[in-house]
């Protein structure tokens, strides 16, 4: 077709985002057969859970809390109380300035009981300002430890990434936890404190109270169990997005976007996902109001059942003129009071669902952090092998690495060749012990990684990944990734020298104190090749026994490639290196290459032996220099 048609043509509409939907045990929401007992006996462990985490943040905070919310309810308690007595003098008999004066002992108590509960009430508050940055600040962290401390192949799982972006909200829903349960706590003494007076001025008065307010409760438990089935399907869709949103948006991706001419697709297909989860929404919205209009009607129906039964108790003289009126005040505290536990309650087990999100992920990421052994790997590392090792990701039919055996020792560079997908990367990730064989042996000086304690192995490893990260750090964390050898720099230059980055870093703003990060006030970027320099550096500057370079040179200029493979030479006697590369002119440093393809080892041997033997890699290299 040539351009001419190709433009008088209609072009398709750009596709819509995929539809998700999960399957097995992680798509299935865990409150669809919940009843609503259970929902609400939810409430007392929340509540334990937490006062637990509140505990081990601030005690003493938590203990301020506590007093305040005894305080309070028995400032309600005292109000009541001498509202009746003020209530007794003020419609009682004499004149007025006598029931004035019988009342006022009374009405100063109760003035006074009301400042206390304002002064508990700021108090509560400052406790709860205490102990909400803490709880947050520990959910988080203990989240990001979860991600960071499993097992590498945990990533694969079905389920993973949607049950963290779940966990996720959970941490944001723990700022109104503490809020939550403090209200709550404080709505249900203040009741427990109206309704012992409602009580003592007439029995009926407290069940017809509760049959008031108990639908209302119905219908807030059920409009956050709605509210969770539609959180729970738009999981997978919110968290594509977040993705889509961070790759569209980031800095170091705009130029492919904009000169790709990606814009108007990107916004298309995030405004259509956005319309998406926002359909799930609305379609929700008709059954909480039903919900919410019926509970309404339900209760209002008792409330006025309350009222007229007041009427017709002071009516029939069944109960005396002020105590009627202390009554009216009593059940519009107690209403109050009921009404504030019924919306704290059910906002509380509204946040406890997201919490158990959380805590759910955390569990699964504990059961997922490694377990292997407590073996130490020693500081020399004279020879590592690989006995039949087979591994699997999660998920996939045919396994990446598919029974390969191989030695490495001191001294010596092993070189690993092969197309892509043919299982390079995966064959150092067992080396390094991220990933652990389904059958085989990685042995290390005779020590099985499976045995070994993980910080052990890492400690004696230094990785370049293909992709590597740009940190937001300065010049010398991106160096020293948070693990300085000496009080002085000087490590940190010489990590420099080796890979030709001296003049670049002098040349910052604050040279290693410089903050390597565009996005953020007085941070600067580096080119593709300098970064990759930068982590080649920090692995040369780990000086451990094993050192792993998987495409080291792939953004380099040919200058920096020299010097790079000329440090890697230079330093090979005191370890064991691992060079993997698809520039096979590179190779011929090493002492040994082996070349892989689906998984295996199909060639082995030094460079001028593979290239006469006519085999997978002379083909590659003829590939390569064809151009």
């Amino acid at each position: 077709m040539t351009d001419a048609s190709a433009e008088s043509s209609n072009p398709p509409p750009p596709p819509p985002p995929a539809t998700i939907a999960f399957e097995g045990k992680h798509g299935k929401n865990p409150l669809e057969e919940a009843s609503f007992t259970k929902m609400c006996g939810r409430l007392p462990s929340v509540l334990g859970h937490t006062a637990r985490m509140a505990w081990a943040v601030d005690r003493s905070a938590v203990v301020l809390l506590l007093v305040c919310q005894l305080l309070t309810g028995v400032a309600a308690g005292v109000v009541l109380a001498f509202t009746a007595q003020a209530m007794r003098h003020l419609l009682g008999t004499g004149t007025v300035s006598e029931r004035l004066h019988g009342a006022l002992p009374a009405l100063m108590v109760v003035t006074a009981a009301s400042a206390a509960a304002r002064v508990t009430s700021a108090l509560s508050s400052y406790a709860d300002g205490r102990i909400t940055p803490g709880l947050m600040s520990e959910a988080d962290t203990a989240l990001v430890a979860a991600v960071c401390r499993v097992e590498s192949s945990a990533y694969g799982e079905d389920g993973f990434a949607d049950r963290q972006e779940a966990a996720e909200v959970g941490v944001t829903r723990t700022r109104m936890m503490v809020s939550d349960a403090q209200r709550f706590m404080a709505s249900l003494i203040r009741m427990v404190a109206a309704g012992g007076v409602i009580t003592a001025l007439h029995w009926l008065m407290l069940p017809l109270l509760l049959l008031a307010v108990l639908p209302a409760g119905l219908g807030a438990v059920l409009c956050a169990r709605v509210d969770y089935e539609t959180h729970y399907a738009n999981v997978g869709d919110r968290n594509v997005r977040g993705m889509m949103r961070w790759w569209a948006t980031d800095p170091r991706h705009s130029d492919e976007v904009r000169a790709n001419g990606m814009t108007g697709y990107l916004i298309y297909w995030y405004r259509t996902l956005s319309r998406r989860i926002d359909e799930r929404t609305l379609t929700a919205a008709p059954r909480m109001l039903r919900i919410v209009l019926s509970t309404s009607a339900v209760g209002g129906l008792f409330l006025l059942a309350t009222w007229a039964t007041l009427a017709w108790l002071a009516g029939t003289g069944r109960v005396a003129l002020p105590i009627a009126a202390t009554a009216v005040v009593a059940v519009q505290t107690t209403l109050g009071a009921l009404s504030q536990l019924v919306v704290y309650g059910a906002a509380l087990f509204h946040t406890s669902l997201y919490l158990a999100d959380m805590r759910s992920f955390l569990d699964l990421a504990g059961k997922r952090a490694p377990r292997r052994g407590e073996a130490v790997i020693p500081s020399r590392v004279d020879e590592i092998r690989l006995d039949e090792v087979v591994y699997r990701y999660p998920g996939k039919e045919e396994p990446a690495v598919a029974g390969v055996s191989l030695t490495l020792r001191r001294g010596k560079i092993l070189a690993v060749v092969g197309e892509n997908g043919s299982g390079k990367s995966t064959l150092t990730r067992l080396i390094t012990g991220i990933l652990l064989a389904d059958k085989g042996r990685v042995l290390w000086d005779g020590t099985d990684l499976a045995r070994a304690a993980p910080d052990s192995v890492w400690a004696r490893a230094a990785l370049v990944p293909q992709n590597f990260a740009t940190w937001p750090l300065r010049a010398r964390e991106n160096i020293t990734l948070g693990q300085p050898r000496s009080w002085d720099d000087a490590p940190v230059w010489e990590a420099v020298d080796a890979v030709g980055m001296r003049g670049a870093i002098e040349r910052l703003p604050r040279q290693l104190d410089t903050l390597l990060a565009r996005e953020l006030f007085g941070g600067v970027e580096l080119s593709g090749g300098q970064w990759q320099r930068l982590a080649c550096g920090r692995a040369l500057y780990r000086r451990t026994p094993l050192l792993i370079l998987d495409e080291p040179t792939s953004q380099m200029d040919p200058r920096g490639e020299h010097q790079i493979f000329e440090r890697i030479k230079a330093i090979a006697a005191d370890r064991i290196t691992i060079v993997v590369t698809h520039r096979l002119e590179n190779t011929r440093v090493a002492d040994h290459i082996v070349v892989m393809e689906q998984g295996r080892i199909t060639e082995q041997g030094r460079y001028d032996d593979l290239v006469r033997a006519n085999g997978t890699f002379a083909e590659l290299l003829a590939l390569s220099q064809d151009r």
